[in-house]
């Protein structure tokens, strides 16, 4: 029991340290509990380099939220039933949408990477100007976050074989993939939003 409560203060611990920005203090948390959440992921879908996504996306959907984590409950528990959604949220959609990547996890982004209308020239445009974004955006990263984000994004490596090419641990891979994912998904987001002011104002 004192050793339970001992290991729930070293996660709270980490998780206050994680909410004034501290990224290593929660690469800890993702290294220390990560296998567990794959395999609460593989649970629901059945596949390990897709449940490994999803724990992927559930990391980061955590990180994202950190400061809501009220600190009730255990970290674990928190992690759990994040990763227990976002699988159930995938297979969700894509029995509605057919087979999907896993770009496409997070419902809210889904329309970053949906096709476009190659008829329309306002269409070209903006998928045009989403590449060169992607590729800048890439470009600004570290050289050992951009191998680890392009291997796995665009050459479809597992975690296993990306650390096999770079030489360190899964782990690392997962940290490096990680925070490439966010600084990825911000761009794009800002990407979007400046596009909806444009169109609006358009219209208006």
């Amino acid at each position: 029991m004192e050793r339970k409560e001992n290991n729930k203060e070293v996660d709270l611990s980490l998780v206050r340290r994680a909410k004034k920005g501290d990224y290593r203090a929660f690469d800890l948390l993702v290294l220390k509990y990560q296998s567990r959440v794959i395999s609460t992921a593989f649970k629901y879908v059945k596949e390990k380099q897709l449940a490994e996504d999803i724990a992927q996306e559930a990391f980061i959907k955590s990180y994202k939220s950190i400061n809501s984590f009220r600190e009730e409950s255990s970290f674990y528990t928190w992690i759990y039933r994040i990763t227990v959604n976002t699988a159930k949220n995938y297979l969700v959609s894509r029995k509605r949408k057919g087979e999907t990547s896993m770009t496409d996890l997070s419902e809210d982004d889904s329309v970053y990477f949906d096709k476009v209308d190659m008829d329309s020239p306002q269409e070209i445009l903006n998928a045009n100007q989403l590449r060169d974004l992607i590729h800048d955006t890439l470009s600004s990263l570290g050289e050992e976050t951009r191998t680890a984000l392009s291997l796995r994004e665009f050459d479809g490596l597992s975690y296993e074989k990306i650390a096999e090419i770079v030489d360190c641990p899964v782990g690392t891979v997962r940290s490096r993939i990680f925070r490439g994912r966010e600084v990825l998904e911000q761009s794009i987001k800002k990407h979007m939003r400046n596009n909806q002011v444009y169109k609006n104002n358009e219209i208006s």
